[in-house]
């Protein structure tokens, strides 16, 4: 990262960012998968009011078994 691509803050800025995110990508690759279902969170406020009123959810928003 000493030397930079490019010329100007801006660029140099957005290549360092790009260079992070590539080396987080691969230090998550690195990781030993799990085998753990992901936990199911609780409704939301606004999940529950609409769900009082009966107002359809984006299925996006749908907790499981429902």
């Amino acid at each position: 990262m000493r030397r930079c691509r490019y010329r100007g803050q801006r660029k140099a800025h957005i290549q360092h960012v790009l260079t992070a995110i590539a080396v987080n990508i691969e230090r998550l690759s690195a990781l030993p998968p799990t085998h753990e279902a992901p936990t199911a969170r609780r409704p939301t406020a606004f999940q529950n009011y609409l769900d009082q009123r009966e107002i359809t959810r984006p299925k996006s928003w749908r907790t499981p078994g429902t």
